[in-house]
Order: structure tokens, then C-alpha cells, then sequence
């Protein structure tokens, strides 16, 4: 049962830290305006995919995720 709870409050911190993220987000100038970021806008079209944001997310994510493993 330990180990349990240690998994809920390590997902408990990962929602407290997204919902930090969601309400920042427009505050933090470098996200999802990466270069390698795609952004394509036409006249009744815009297509958007943060390419380098998705990836600098996902290296962030594997060092937390690895350093809790080791723990």
C-alpha cells in the first residue's frame, strides 16, 4: 500500500504542476513559439503543431519520470 500512495501523490503533484502550467502558460514566452514549431495560416485555414514544444516536453518529461524511477 506504500507504494500506492506515493503513486497518487506523484500524480496528485503532475496535475498541481499541469494546472500551474495551464493558468501560466500565456505568461511563459518561449512555449509554443519554438523554432520547428509548425504554423501555417491561410485565408480560411490555419494549421498549427508545436513540433519543438512536443519535444522539449517529452525530454523534460523522461528526466522527471527517470529520476523518480531511480528513487
Amino acid at each position: 500500500m506504500g507504494s500506492l500512495g506515493k503513486t497518487f501523490i506523484f500524480l496528485g503533484g503532475m496535475l498541481i504542476a499541469f494546472g500551474i502550467l495551464l493558468v501560466f502558460l500565456n505568461k511563459i514566452p518561449f512555449i509554443g513559439k519554438l523554432p520547428g514549431d509548425i504554423y501555417i495560416q491561410k485565408k480560411n485555414f490555419t494549421f498549427y503543431f508545436p513540433l519543438a514544444t512536443s519535444m522539449l516536453v517529452s525530454i523534460i518529461l523522461s528526466i522527471v519520470f527517470w529520476l523518480w524511477s531511480r528513487h
